[in-house]
């Protein structure tokens, strides 16, 4: 059967990560507007015309390797950021013998819900 992601969670093992996926929320919420400030004040300069260097492109790079650092703890498991403000997200898993998501929202104490991959949250339904 073909399967579109190679990683699978079971529910267990999901809810396990999810005192790490709370702290990596928590530094995405963080880091995104720092970057965004950075790069308006980037774009601003540019702008003017002038050549950038110097601490604030530093800055600019050191923000968005961290912000890229974590981005990688999702993308290396597979885990799927729908939302980041919301802290919703997706965990391909096996259900019944279908690929199909867990889907678990920052508020939720476990993971109770799945989904269809092409269904969204709207279609979600208790395990």
């Amino acid at each position: 059967m073909d399967r579109r992601f190679s990683r699978h969670f079971s529910r267990e093992v999901a809810r396990a990560l999810l005192p790490e996926i709370r702290g990596w929320l928590a530094k995405l919420r963080m880091l995104q507007p720092v970057l965004e400030q950075q790069e308006r004040g980037l774009a601003r300069l540019l702008g003017q015309g002038r050549d950038l260097g110097g601490e604030r492109v530093n800055g600019w790079l050191r923000t968005s390797v961290a912000l890229q650092s974590v981005v990688r703890e999702f993308a290396n498991r597979q885990i799927q950021v729908k939302d980041v403000q919301r802290g919703l997200l997706d965990f391909p898993a096996i259900v019944d013998g279908r690929e199909v998501f867990l889907c678990w929202e920052e508020g939720e104490e476990a993971l109770e819900f799945w989904h269809e991959l092409d269904g969204g949250i709207a279609g979600r339904a208790r395990l």
